[in-house]
C-alpha cells in the first residue's frame, strides 16, 4: 500500500516518512512493519502494514489541503461547550481521527479561548499535542523546516 519514502500522517503522533518495511516476528508471528521517523520530535515507531488503515494511516495532504488548513486558521472560532470537560472530550475526539482539518480547527479554537479566558493545563497540553501534529504535517505538505511552519500557523493564527 505504502512505500519507502512515502509521506504519511499516524493519528495522534503526526507526520513522519516511511524509511523502511521490515518483517519482524513478534509472538511466534511474523509480520511486516512500516517504519515511520517523524522529524519534529525525531521519533520512530513501527505500525504493522496489515492493520495500517484501521490505524489511520493516511498521505499527507496537498497544496490545496494545505491552503484550506491556512483558510479553517484563519476563521472564527466555532462555539464550544463552557464546560472544560466537555470541550476538552470533543477537542480530543477531533485529534483522534487524524484529519488535519479538525486538528487546525482544535489548534484555532484553543488559540481563541487562550487568548479570551485562558486555558487549564490539560488544554495547554492538548493545544501544545495539537499544534505540534498540525506542524509536522504541514513541514512535510509544504517540504519546509519545522520552524518555518510554525511562524506560518503563527502568522495565520494571528
Amino acid at each position: 500500500m505504502f512505500k519507502v519514502g512515502d509521506k504519511v500522517v499516524y493519528p495522534m503522533h503526526g507526520a513522519g516518512v516511511i524509511e523502511a518495511i521490515e518483517e519482524k516476528e513478534v509472538l511466534g508471528e511474523k509480520k511486516q512493519y512500516y517504519v515511520l521517523h517523524f522529524p519534529v520530535g525525531d521519533m520512530k515507531v513501527m505500525i504493522p502494514c496489515a492493520t495500517c488503515k484501521e490505524a489511520g494511516l493516511r498521505e499527507v495532504i496537498g497544496r490545496e489541503g494545505v491552503q484550506k488548513v491556512f483558510r479553517i486558521l484563519k476563521e472564527n472560532g466555532t462555539t464550544m461547550s463552557s464546560n472544560w470537560n466537555r470541550r476538552y472530550r470533543a477537542n480530543l475526539e477531533k485529534i483522534k481521527t487524524g484529519d488535519i482539518y479538525e486538528v487546525a480547527e482544535v489548534v484555532r479554537n484553543l488559540i481563541q479561548r487562550e487568548k479570551e479566558k485562558g486555558l487549564s493545563s490539560g488544554e495547554r497540553k492538548m493545544l501544545q499535542n495539537a499544534r505540534q501534529i498540525l506542524v509536522s504535517e504541514l513541514a512535510l505538505a509544504i517540504e519546509a523546516e519545522e520552524e518555518e511552519a510554525k511562524s506560518l500557523v503563527d502568522s495565520a493564527l494571528a
